[in-house]
Protein backbone atom coordinates (compact mmCIF):
# COMPACT_ATOMS: atom_id res chain seq x y z
CA UNK A 1 0.00 0.00 0.00
CA UNK A 2 1.30 3.35 -1.03
CA UNK A 3 2.38 5.65 1.88
CA UNK A 4 -0.01 8.76 0.27
CA UNK A 5 -2.38 9.58 -0.43
CA UNK A 6 -4.64 12.40 -2.34
CA UNK A 7 -5.73 14.90 -0.45
CA UNK A 8 -8.98 16.81 -0.83
CA UNK A 9 -6.76 19.74 -2.50
CA UNK A 10 -5.18 16.77 -5.06
CA UNK A 11 -1.90 17.24 -3.54
CA UNK A 12 -0.38 13.78 -1.93
CA UNK A 13 -0.41 13.74 1.55
CA UNK A 14 1.49 10.81 4.51
CA UNK A 15 -1.67 8.20 4.46
CA UNK A 16 -2.30 8.31 8.19
CA UNK A 17 -4.12 11.90 7.81
CA UNK A 18 -6.29 10.16 5.33
CA UNK A 19 -9.05 9.33 8.37
CA UNK A 20 -10.34 12.24 9.33
CA UNK A 21 -10.60 16.02 8.21
CA UNK A 22 -9.01 17.03 11.69
CA UNK A 23 -5.71 15.01 10.90
CA UNK A 24 -5.10 16.97 7.50
CA UNK A 25 -5.27 19.86 9.70
CA UNK A 26 -3.02 18.81 12.04
CA UNK A 27 -0.61 16.94 9.52
CA UNK A 28 -0.23 19.98 7.49
CA UNK A 29 0.29 22.73 10.27
CA UNK A 30 1.59 21.04 13.34
CA UNK A 31 2.85 17.70 13.02
CA UNK A 32 6.49 17.53 12.27
CA UNK A 33 7.40 21.03 12.29
CA UNK A 34 10.51 21.85 15.23
CA UNK A 35 8.74 23.04 18.40
CA UNK A 36 11.48 24.81 21.20
CA UNK A 37 8.21 26.66 23.50
CA UNK A 38 8.15 24.98 26.16
CA UNK A 39 4.72 24.77 27.17
CA UNK A 40 3.97 23.10 23.83
CA UNK A 41 6.50 20.14 24.75
CA UNK A 42 5.10 19.37 27.95
CA UNK A 43 2.24 19.67 26.68
CA UNK A 44 2.54 17.42 23.64
CA UNK A 45 4.23 14.44 26.02
CA UNK A 46 1.30 14.73 28.28
CA UNK A 47 -1.43 14.59 25.91
CA UNK A 48 1.02 11.67 24.47
CA UNK A 49 0.53 9.94 28.22
CA UNK A 50 -3.07 10.02 27.58
CA UNK A 51 -3.23 8.72 23.84
CA UNK A 52 -1.86 5.51 25.72
CA UNK A 53 -4.25 3.01 24.45
CA UNK A 54 -6.31 5.14 22.57
CA UNK A 55 -6.53 6.89 19.57
CA UNK A 56 -4.68 10.07 18.67
CA UNK A 57 -7.82 11.31 17.61
CA UNK A 58 -9.66 10.97 20.56
CA UNK A 59 -7.27 13.24 22.50
CA UNK A 60 -6.80 15.66 19.38
CA UNK A 61 -10.44 16.33 19.29
CA UNK A 62 -10.58 17.06 23.50
CA UNK A 63 -7.29 18.87 23.54
CA UNK A 64 -9.23 22.69 23.96
CA UNK A 65 -10.72 21.08 27.03
CA UNK A 66 -7.53 19.57 28.32
CA UNK A 67 -5.64 22.92 27.84
CA UNK A 68 -8.79 24.59 29.70
CA UNK A 69 -8.18 21.71 32.51
CA UNK A 70 -4.76 21.81 33.00
CA UNK A 71 -4.01 25.83 33.17
CA UNK A 72 -2.59 25.78 29.27
CA UNK A 73 -0.39 23.31 30.56
CA UNK A 74 1.91 26.00 32.16
CA UNK A 75 4.02 23.73 33.89
CA UNK A 76 4.21 26.07 37.02
CA UNK A 77 0.75 25.91 37.61
CA UNK A 78 0.62 22.48 37.09
CA UNK A 79 3.27 21.40 39.71
CA UNK A 80 1.35 23.29 42.22
CA UNK A 81 -1.97 21.00 41.93
CA UNK A 82 -3.22 19.05 44.47
CA UNK A 83 -5.16 16.39 45.40
CA UNK A 84 -8.66 18.65 44.85
CA UNK A 85 -7.28 19.24 41.38
CA UNK A 86 -7.04 15.53 40.92
CA UNK A 87 -10.76 15.07 41.94
CA UNK A 88 -11.74 18.19 39.67
CA UNK A 89 -10.07 16.74 36.69
CA UNK A 90 -11.44 13.03 37.59
CA UNK A 91 -14.97 14.58 36.93
CA UNK A 92 -14.12 16.71 34.13
CA UNK A 93 -16.15 14.67 31.20
CA UNK A 94 -14.03 16.80 28.80
CA UNK A 95 -11.09 14.85 28.84
CA UNK A 96 -9.85 11.75 29.34
CA UNK A 97 -10.52 11.00 33.30
CA UNK A 98 -7.91 8.03 34.26
CA UNK A 99 -6.27 8.95 38.01
CA UNK A 100 -2.75 7.26 36.96
CA UNK A 101 -2.27 9.33 33.71
CA UNK A 102 -3.47 12.93 35.36
CA UNK A 103 -1.22 12.31 38.54
CA UNK A 104 1.10 11.95 35.94
CA UNK A 105 1.20 14.82 34.01
CA UNK A 106 0.87 16.91 37.92
CA UNK A 107 4.31 14.85 38.72
CA UNK A 108 5.63 15.47 35.36
CA UNK A 109 4.86 19.18 35.83
CA UNK A 110 7.47 18.78 39.46
CA UNK A 111 9.84 17.13 37.40
CA UNK A 112 9.82 19.81 34.13
CA UNK A 113 10.70 22.36 36.84
CA UNK A 114 13.47 20.63 37.91
CA UNK A 115 14.92 19.81 34.18
CA UNK A 116 14.34 23.49 33.38
CA UNK A 117 16.56 24.42 36.63
CA UNK A 118 19.45 22.01 35.72
CA UNK A 119 19.15 22.06 31.53
CA UNK A 120 18.04 26.11 31.15
CA UNK A 121 14.67 25.04 29.68
CA UNK A 122 12.83 22.09 29.10
CA UNK A 123 13.34 22.50 25.18
CA UNK A 124 17.14 22.45 25.44
CA UNK A 125 16.76 19.08 27.27
CA UNK A 126 14.39 17.60 24.99
CA UNK A 127 16.40 18.61 21.60
CA UNK A 128 19.59 17.54 23.20
CA UNK A 129 17.90 13.63 21.98
CA UNK A 130 17.61 14.77 18.41
CA UNK A 131 18.94 11.66 16.34
CA UNK A 132 22.18 12.72 14.32
CA UNK A 133 23.25 10.59 11.39
CA UNK A 134 21.08 7.98 12.86
CA UNK A 135 18.48 6.43 10.52
CA UNK A 136 14.89 5.93 11.98
CA UNK A 137 13.00 4.05 9.91
CA UNK A 138 9.79 5.70 8.46
CA UNK A 139 6.81 5.70 10.40
CA UNK A 140 9.32 3.46 13.08
CA UNK A 141 7.06 3.05 16.71
CA UNK A 142 10.52 3.59 18.87
CA UNK A 143 13.97 4.98 18.06
CA UNK A 144 17.46 4.57 19.81
CA UNK A 145 16.84 8.44 20.68
CA UNK A 146 13.45 7.63 21.80
CA UNK A 147 14.49 4.77 24.15
CA UNK A 148 17.43 6.81 25.60
CA UNK A 149 15.16 9.72 26.58
CA UNK A 150 12.48 6.99 27.76
CA UNK A 151 15.21 5.54 30.17
CA UNK A 152 16.45 9.05 31.33
CA UNK A 153 13.09 10.73 31.90
CA UNK A 154 12.11 7.87 34.00
CA UNK A 155 15.41 7.40 35.82
CA UNK A 156 14.24 11.24 36.42
CA UNK A 157 10.82 9.97 38.00
CA UNK A 158 8.83 10.91 35.08
CA UNK A 159 5.94 9.44 34.19
CA UNK A 160 4.33 7.41 31.30
CA UNK A 161 7.16 8.21 29.33
CA UNK A 162 7.83 4.74 27.55
CA UNK A 163 9.82 4.58 24.19
CA UNK A 164 6.69 4.46 21.92
CA UNK A 165 5.17 7.44 23.55
CA UNK A 166 8.60 9.20 23.34
CA UNK A 167 8.62 8.60 19.51
CA UNK A 168 5.51 9.36 18.95
CA UNK A 169 6.20 12.92 20.77
CA UNK A 170 9.56 13.44 18.61
CA UNK A 171 8.07 12.77 15.36
CA UNK A 172 5.40 15.50 16.46
CA UNK A 173 7.91 17.88 17.55
CA UNK A 174 10.29 17.75 14.59
CA UNK A 175 13.12 16.52 15.98
CA UNK A 176 11.99 13.98 13.27
CA UNK A 177 10.81 14.58 9.89
CA UNK A 178 8.42 11.22 9.31
CA UNK A 179 6.73 12.69 6.72
CA UNK A 180 6.41 10.57 3.52
CA UNK A 181 9.08 10.67 0.59
CA UNK A 182 6.24 12.95 -1.82
CA UNK A 183 4.47 14.03 0.79
CA UNK A 184 3.47 17.88 0.11
CA UNK A 185 4.38 18.63 3.78
CA UNK A 186 7.74 16.79 3.96
CA UNK A 187 9.52 19.51 2.01
CA UNK A 188 8.06 22.38 4.18
CA UNK A 189 9.33 20.62 7.24
CA UNK A 190 12.37 19.90 6.23
CA UNK A 191 12.82 23.63 5.63
CA UNK A 192 11.61 24.45 8.87
CA UNK A 193 13.99 22.03 10.84
CA UNK A 194 17.16 23.48 8.29
CA UNK A 195 16.38 27.09 9.82
CA UNK A 196 15.37 26.00 13.46
CA UNK A 197 17.93 27.22 15.76
CA UNK A 198 18.89 24.54 18.64
CA UNK A 199 17.63 26.13 22.07
CA UNK A 200 20.49 27.42 24.00
CA UNK A 201 20.94 25.77 27.77
CA UNK A 202 23.46 23.90 29.48
CA UNK A 203 22.34 20.44 28.72
CA UNK A 204 23.94 17.70 26.95
CA UNK A 205 22.59 13.97 26.69
CA UNK A 206 26.04 13.21 25.68
CA UNK A 207 26.95 14.24 29.45
CA UNK A 208 23.98 12.06 31.19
Amino acid sequence: MSALFEGPDGQPRCRWCAATPDYIAYHDTEWGFPVDDDRRLFEKLSLEGFQSGLSWRTILTKRENFRAAFAGFDIDRIAAFGEADVERLLQDAGIVRHRGKIEAVINNAARARELVREAGSLAAYVWSFEPRGEDVPYLASTSPASIAMSKDLKKRGWKFVGPTTVHAFMQAMGLINDHAEGCVTRGEVERARAAFTLPAGSFSASAR
